[in-house]
């Protein structure tokens, strides 16, 4: 009998290693794509003609490949991946300028990144680096952050305590300890904890590559989690685990700080999901030179090259099927009008909620399959955003190129409870918890741009719920009791700003306004107003969960990417496309990334001479 286990173990290794190992697509990642740097654009009329390309029938490319609906980074990602093997492809967005969370806007001569606040892992020789290194064909560049990069403020003005966050494998840990001694031992085991789970993550993406019935006997025999130290922790909330280490409250807090970054309260986050945080920011953080929009201008013109398209103000209605449930194309309206764009393939950018709740029929929504993947899911939390215009430069303000996260106290699940359940009227008074951060001051062509100028974008988290009652009003115009409530949020975040930034003064402020969930929904499509798609809480995090719901959907011809299909975030939108992009091209595209990266390094190192 043993003899029988050991066989079909033997085989079932070396079937995932050929699986795995082996390709027979085309590779994206076969040839360094990057160009020598160009004079980076800076007039904003001359980046709409890119951005901002409006949809009409006769846009439409002939003779498509694949269509993919929506313009974030997760549908960028893998149309440029697409376009680099000769693919043709239409992205289509709805609203009125390409890039998701990635887009900017302009008040009063302010231009507003909505969604990138830093980005880490991106040293030179790493593979997240030469991925976007490719997909922008060198163009992008990377701005890093100072050091700290991070702050973390607790407590009231009386008691405040603050907590510089620094990167650097050994640094990082270093300073915690010069701020808590007498706490190395819990320190070292966080770190050696945090370290070991991020180097078990590859079987989350192996799950979601593998054949759904090998995906699915890894989860069922428990293989998933023997095979895997990010599955074994999984299941443990972030504040079990740190609170295992230590008994200091105000280093839990520092231990905990970043969970804003995926948006669940630490007795509700996976400490795998918050153990991805920490080492994606390990090695130092860093900020789009040029602005968030950067990221969009130089992909759109790889999916042009290739033949495919990206269009805005395009909103996908429903997506065709035919009597054998297989997608050929998309409905998209324009004015009164329904026009139907075909394509033997459909890739849903939109999430899993828009994708099966919205753009599907009725009786294909009803699919079992369709309905198990939903019932694993549930929306996140609501984003709310403060948009602050300032007169000024980053000297005579006091802002730097780091963010800052704020907490009323150090028990951040009894303040994330009390706000979230609280009565709108009330929490709008009491924000307790708040990230800032200055786009503007970590921009280094900023002064350029806007001189004499300044931004800051506050980020908070709200109900929903507190806005659904003026979903359905014009963007414009939601009425005053919208606008009090509004005020209201915008008032209380704000003399907490200026307690912690003494030189930010209402004086200096040229505009302000804020972005609520209800906000999000209508710009970004985001239903509940979330801002990481799913929740990424404990549940999220379950080998079946990760085997079930895949680029593959259980239609034919209809795929998913982005960030729920892998996880929240710029890196796991990104992570998204390139699992999408393994299933279609029938190779891992993960591994040829960090081929391509190997490479690369060794090249650069042999021209120096090292």
């Amino acid at each position: 009998m043993w003899f029988s286990v050991a066989i079909i173990c033997v085989g079932l290794v070396l079937f995932i290693l050929k699986y795995v190992f082996t390709g027979s697509g085309p590779n994206p990642f076969e040839t360094d794509t990057r160009e020598p740097l160009k004079k980076m654009v800076h007039d904003r009329k001359e980046k709409n003609k890119v951005l901002k390309q409006g949809f009409l029938a006769s846009k439409v490319p002939k003779d498509l490949d694949a269509i993919i609906i929506g313009s974030g980074v997760g549908g960028l990602g893998l149309a440029v991946l697409l376009a680099r093997v000769g693919k043709k492809v239409l992205v289509l967005e709805q609203h009125d300028r390409a890039g998701g969370c990635c887009h900017t806007f302009t008040e009063k001569g302010f231009e507003f990144d909505v969604g990138i606040h830093y980005i880490g892992d991106l040293l030179p020789h790493k593979p997240f680096r030469c991925m976007l290194d490719q997909i922008t064909n060198g163009q992008l560049q990377w701005e890093p952050l100072d050091n700290p990069f991070d702050h973390v403020v607790l407590g009231p003005p009386e008691n405040r305590r603050h907590y510089p966050i620094y990167s650097g494998r050994n640094r990082f840990p270093d300073e915690l300890k010069k701020c808590f001694p007498g706490e190395e031992k819990a320190i070292d085991e966080y770190m050696r904890l945090v370290k070991k789970v991020g180097r078990g993550v590859w079987l989350l993406a192996l799950l979601k590559l593998l054949p759904a019935p090998v995906a699915k006997f890894l989860v069922y025999t428990g293989l998933a989690k023997r095979l895997s130290f990010f599955f074994q922790m999984a299941p443990r909330s972030l504040t079990e685990v740190v609170n295992e280490l230590t008994q200091n409250k105000d280093l839990r807090a520092v231990l905990t700080y970043i969970f804003g970054t995926y948006g669940n309260a630490p007795n509700d986050a996976s400490f795998s999901m918050h153990s991805l945080l920490v080492t994606h920011y390990l090695n130092g953080a860093w900020y789009p030179k040029g602005g968030a929009s950067e990221i969009a201008y130089h992909m759109i013109p790889i999916i042009e090259k290739a033949g495919g398209a990206v269009l805005v103000r395009a909103p996908v209605n429903r997506i065709l099927f035919n009597d054998a449930k297989e997608a050929y194309g998309v409905s998209v309206i324009k004015g009164q009008e329904e026009i139907q764009i075909r394509a033997p393939i459909v890739i849903s950018n939109a999430g899993i909620f828009n994708t099966y709740q919205k753009l599907l029929p009725k009786d294909l929504q009803a699919m079992p399959a369709i309905q198990k993947q939903l019932s694993m899911m549930k929306n996140g939390a609501g984003g709310l955003s403060i948009f602050v215009g300032l007169n000024g430069t980053k000297e005579e303000l006091g802002l730097g190129a780091n963010n800052y996260y704020i907490f009323t106290e150090n028990n951040f699940d009894d303040l994330v409870e009390k706000y979230m359940k609280g009565k709108r009227e009330d929490s709008a008074k009491t924000v307790p918890l708040l990230f800032v951060g200055s786009p503007s001051a970590k921009d280094p062509t900023w002064e350029e741009r806007s001189p004499g100028k300044s931004t800051m974008s506050l980020v908070s988290f709200a109900s929903y719920e507190w806005f659904e009652e003026w979903k359905d009003d014009k963007v414009s115009n939601r009425g005053a009791e919208y606008k009090e409530l509004k005020q209201a949020f915008i008032d209380n975040i704000l003399e907490a700003v200026m307690d912690v930034f003494p030189k930010v003064t209402r004086d200096k402020i040229e505009f302000i306004d804020a972005g609520t969930p209800i906000t999000n929904t209508h710009y970004i499509g985001a239903p509940k107003g979330e801002i990481y798609g799913a929740d990424h809480g404990i549940a999220r995090f379950s080998p079946e969960l990760h085997a079930t719901v895949r680029p593959q959907t259980p239609l034919k011809n209809l795929y998913l990417t982005g960030q729920d299909v892998f996880l929240c975030g710029f890196a796991g939108a990104l992570a998204g496309a390139l699992t999408c992009g393994s299933v279609l091209l029938n190779r891992n595209l993960h591994l040829d990334a960090i081929a391509l990266a190997k490479k690369t390094n060794f090249m650069n190192n042999k021209l120096k001479g090292e």
